[in-house]
């Protein structure tokens, strides 16, 4: 496959978003009417992992193909982000975009970045316009524009897009990569279009149960429990959003580029809100939680006569896959790195293999935190000391009952362990191992390299 012929690809990634946030994954109440096309028009998973449940390892991990006790990202970047001290958290790393820059793709950036050192282009990215942190006010944000911090004035969602059709526009000639990566649903839950809101004012928000309050729950969860105008506005974030992707699909229809562009949706990590009595995402408790909402993120692919439209794909996959599968899809050679612990599920996507995947695991972490989760069973490990958790995921997919004590169960926890144990001792790399990291939840302050061990790369709890 020659430049003229490859595919363009344009990646929507929002952030916070929980796998139950779109009318087309079985929502009646939020309206995604967008989303629901691009599902119609391609692959919905309904078991698509994120590697970490917060926002800067799951990123890194869908650059590097990577976990992050091999990234080395365990946590919210909370420093290093901008001057005076940028560190750059994937320096030295191979992503995808440096793999699609050489070989002739136009890489874009159009929002957030989160990755360390916003300032500056990196791997491969030629067009950069993003945020300085993590997160940001909607209205008239301050965002880096050709290096420098300018006021974008509007709705900051809406600011992101223009800014992808811009990319677009100027090279529709291809092949173009395009990562429009939106600060929506994140929190503030004010300053979205009012119209929006308002128009939330009478949904009895079923699809959002505000339980009561988690035993772990802590207070930047709590405030938001019961709180209707949270709610409101979380989904009007969703809303205003799934507009934005309606003007990105219409701009590609309309030059010409639908057919030659695969379009993917997803989400950095997911989200509760009220769900298991708190809300937020694996910091929305301590200990760090490893539920369903937390690690599953929506994720569409939809690429019109060569991928299957209308399908559900009910395979587990990872975040860590995301690169093979990308690179095989685009023609692109493989990275041939034994380390890299994903593999392609391109096959299930064209629907050519078994959906389930047989024998496939999925597992996650943060910091000293990890799960295995298999089909039939989710086994939780909080090193040092616990407490840990097991799950029968057939019997009770609302983990509600926690079988790690139980007599009858010790077989299940034995071998889940084992397999845990077994699958990180192979891809770990000894200096970057959260099992070993105060990774709880309050952000990462430092880049782990030969300077810094990780001993004092974490925020310390209150």
């Amino acid at each position: 496959m020659n430049n003229a012929t490859r595919p363009n690809v344009v990646f929507i990634l929002t952030d916070d978003q929980g796998p139950w946030a779109a009318g087309c994954c079985g929502n009646d109440e939020i309206r995604t009417p967008n989303l629901d096309r691009l599902a119609s028009e391609g692959v919905r998973f309904e078991n698509f992992f994120c590697t970490s449940p917060v926002c800067s390892p799951a990123r890194a991990s869908l650059m590097t193909g990577r976990i992050p006790s091999q990234h080395g990202v365990h946590d919210w970047i909370a420093d290093g982000n901008m001057p005076p001290d940028p560190q750059q958290y994937l320096e030295g790393l191979t992503c995808t975009t440096d793999v699609l820059a050489a070989n002739g793709y136009a890489c874009g950036l159009s929002g957030k970045w989160h990755l360390g050192d916003s300032l500056s282009p990196q791997h491969g990215f030629s067009h950069w316009f993003t945020i300085p942190k993590g997160s940001s006010t909607y209205n008239d944000a301050t965002v880096i524009r050709n290096g420098e911090l300018v006021t974008a004035a509007g709705y900051l969602t809406d600011v992101i897009t223009d800014d992808a059709l811009d990319f677009i526009e100027r090279q529709k000639d291809g092949p173009f990569y395009l990562s429009v990566n939106y600060n929506a649903p994140h929190t503030p839950f004010q300053g979205h279009p009012q119209d929006i809101v308002d128009s939330y004012d009478d949904c009895p928000f079923n699809t959002c149960p505000q339980e009561e309050p988690h035993p772990w729950i802590l207070p930047r969860s709590l405030r938001h429990l019961g709180n209707r105008e949270s709610l409101k506005g979380y989904f009007a974030a969703v809303t205003a959003m799934d507009l934005n992707v309606g003007r990105i699909l219409d701009r590609l229809v309309a030059l010409g580029l639908r057919e030659n562009t695969l379009v993917i949706f997803s989400s950095d990590n997911g989200y509760s809100c009220g769900h298991h009595g708190f809300w937020h995402k694996g910091n929305g408790t301590f200990p760090i939680n490893m539920y369903e909402n937390s690690v599953k993120v929506p994720a569409i692919f939809s690429h019109p006569g060569n991928l299957p439209a209308g399908k559900v794909a009910h395979a587990m996959v990872s975040q860590y896959d995301f690169m093979p599968t990308l690179l095989e899809h685009l023609g692109l050679p493989a990275i041939e790195d034994a380390t890299l612990p994903g593999t392609s599920f391109l096959g299930v996507l064209r629907g050519e293999t078994d959906e389930a995947r047989e024998n496939v695991v999925v597992y996650d972490e943060y910091g000293p935190v990890r799960m295995i989760r298999t089909p039939e069973w989710k086994y939780v490990h909080r090193y040092p000391f616990g407490p840990h958790e097991l799950y029968d995921m057939v019997a009770d997919p609302d983990e509600r009952k926690n079988l790690v004590d139980e007599k009858s169960r010790q077989s299940v926890v034995t071998e889940m362990r084992r397999r845990l144990a077994g699958w990180f001792a192979r891809y770990v790399v000894s200096r970057l191992d959260g099992s070993r990291f105060p990774a709880w939840g309050d952000g990462q302050l430092r880049r782990i390299d030969d300077d810094c061990d990780g001993e004092n790369a974490f925020q310390e709890r209150d």
